[in-house]
């Protein structure tokens, strides 16, 4: 069996200052996020991070009183610390 030539790819690009594919941003990653040093976590899932413990705190304190049923914690991903937040006394 004989064997085939194959043929030679020639580049006709002149510069690739004009290619759009070139000269386009990195596009934006779905799967990671730019993450803060607090996480508040709902059942263990994070749905959002904060730069501050307090804002964390707050917003957890918001959902935990409305929803008294879910776990809602504060995870600080520098201290690697896991902080339980309970729902406010009724007054």
């Amino acid at each position: 069996m004989a064997l085939r030539a194959t043929p030679k790819i020639t580049s006709t690009k002149k510069s690739s200052e004009n290619d759009p594919i070139e000269t386009a941003p990195p596009a934006v990653n779905q799967q990671r996020r730019l993450e803060e040093r607090y996480r508040l976590q709902v059942d263990r899932q994070t749905k959002k991070t904060f730069t501050t413990m307090e804002e964390a705190e707050a917003a957890g304190r918001l959902i935990k009183n409305a929803h008294a049923i879910v776990q809602v914690s504060v995870y600080d991903a520098v201290d690697f610390t896991n902080k339980a937040i309970e729902a406010d006394a009724p007054a």
